[in-house]
């Protein structure tokens, strides 16, 4: 079984680059989010691209609070997070999700604070991630699909390229590239992110370019 690492959530999420720390860190998780979503417009709509929307004022809320280079801005985003996550459902707080995260649909979705997760997240709704009595909480490598309703929670660690079923409950460690379902939830097999791998060589090219 995999070990929770013994760094500080913080710490980790510095070190391990998932944390908005500049200009630069901002642009390239607002690109990494937009390629993730599929979006190709410049920016989002004016009637429409609600989750686009709240990813973008989740990115500059982040920024804004781990620089504090601007108090009342910080203010600002503070409020468009809260009121728009409110809107569509979403509880999902500052500097848990890594670059190019995916919001498939408004509905419900909770993540506690400490919880951290890596690039290219595809999250669908009903989803928790949750910490357990302890008060410790997932650690989620890269590549990961959570489908509808999936319940993670405990100071489990989850590597990299996983799916993870419809209405699963996840409450142990796996390793990268299986897929994984049940309540609880076990090994199916070992065939990992099927649509992040259908997608890999476009997806690279296209996350190379801006960096």
């Amino acid at each position: 079984m995999l070990k929770k690492p013994i760094e500080s959530d913080d710490e980790m999420k510095e070190q391990s680059g998932k944390k908005i720390l500049s200009r630069e860190n901002l642009k390239m998780f607002l690109e990494k989010d937009k390629l993730a979503l599929g979006k190709v417009s410049r920016k989002p709509s004016f009637f429409g691209d609600e989750i686009w929307k709240f990813e973008i004022v989740l990115r500059k809320h982040e920024y804004y609070l781990n620089t504090h280079s601007n108090k009342l801005l910080e203010k600002l985003y503070q409020f468009l997070h809260h009121n728009m996550g409110i809107k569509l459902g979403f509880e999902i707080p500052c500097n848990v999700f890594g670059p190019g995260l995916r919001i498939n649909h408004s509905g419900y979705i909770v993540v506690n604070p400490k919880a951290c997760v890596g690039s290219f997240c595809d999250i669908h709704q009903g989803v928790n991630i949750g910490e357990s009595i302890d008060g410790l909480a997932p650690t989620l490598g890269d590549n990961i699909w959570i489908g509808p309703g999936a319940k993670l929670f405990g100071g489990i660690t989850l590597g990299s390229n996983i799916m993870i079923g419809a209405n699963a409950v996840v409450n142990r460690s796996y390793s990268n590239g299986v897929n994984i379902a049940g309540v609880p939830a076990k090994v199916i097999n070992h065939k990992g992110n099927y649509y992040y791998k259908r997608g890999e060589k476009e997806l690279k090219e296209k996350e190379n370019s801006i960096e």
